[in-house]
């Protein structure tokens, strides 16, 4: 499987690298694809991630890993929530409702995705920055109930 491939044969074989290795950048990824004979510009596997809607999850350590932005089941996001709120999450505070959840520096992407992946209706949506995940829930007494959720998730 040399030269140049289809997109699709090309998004196909990202999406194989990824699920088989860890990959934490573009550049790997195209070093990667260009170790199988897949000639690829890091321009066209930018445009290629965008597409795949792939996110950099956190693995700990300070790396992060690309994975597809699949939605999981509702058992499995909360399963991961509660590890990545042990692991990354250092600080909870709430004003009304609204909630900032602290996490290790580049950590909070990776936690919201999987905190909206629960589909709460209690949550009306989630903001994050590098360290700093800002949630909106629905009424103050949702907000309370959440970071009091939130509370034991971090402390395992």
């Amino acid at each position: 499987m040399a030269g140049t491939l289809s997109k699709e044969q090309r998004q196909k074989r990202i999406q194989d690298i990824i699920a088989r290795d860890s990959v934490s950048t573009q550049g790997e990824l195209v070093e990667r694809l260009q170790a199988e004979g897949i000639r690829v510009t890091q321009a066209t596997v930018s445009r290629d991630i965008n597409e795949l809607r792939l996110v950099r999850l956190p693995v700990g350590k300070g790396r992060h890993r690309y994975a597809l932005a699949q939605t999981a089941g509702h058992v499995g996001a909360q399963e991961e929530l509660a590890r990545l709120f042990q692991n990354f999450v250092h600080d909870i505070d709430r004003g009304e409702n609204m909630l900032v959840i602290r996490t290790a520096d580049g950590h909070a992407t990776g936690v919201a995705l999987v905190l909206d992946r629960v589909r709460r209706d209690d949550i009306i949506g989630t903001l994050a920055g590098e360290d700093t995940i800002f949630v909106v829930a629905r009424t103050t007494a949702d907000a309370e109930n959440i970071m009091e959720e939130f509370h034991a998730l971090m402390l395992g």
